[in-house]
């Protein structure tokens, strides 16, 4: 029988936990994502719902990394 040595876990490195690079600027993607809603009237209704969450995840991305949340 043969022994298998295990290697040893890696420890945990301090720091926030590894990701994507946040923006410089959370506000980058608002000005973009709002302009969709410019001509909202001429979209269809079905339509609205898709950029209205687009909006709505963007503002609570922006907010949530102000404070690092």
């Amino acid at each position: 029988m043969v022994a298998v040595q295990q290697q040893p876990s890696p420890r945990p490195v301090p720091g926030p936990p590894p990701g994507p690079a946040p923006q410089a600027d959370p506000r980058a993607g608002i000005d973009e994502v709002m302009a969709g809603l410019d001509d909202l009237d001429r979209v269809p209704l079905a339509e609205h719902v898709e950029r209205f969450d687009a909006v709505h995840s963007e503002l609570t991305h922006a907010l949530s990394s102000i404070d690092k949340v």
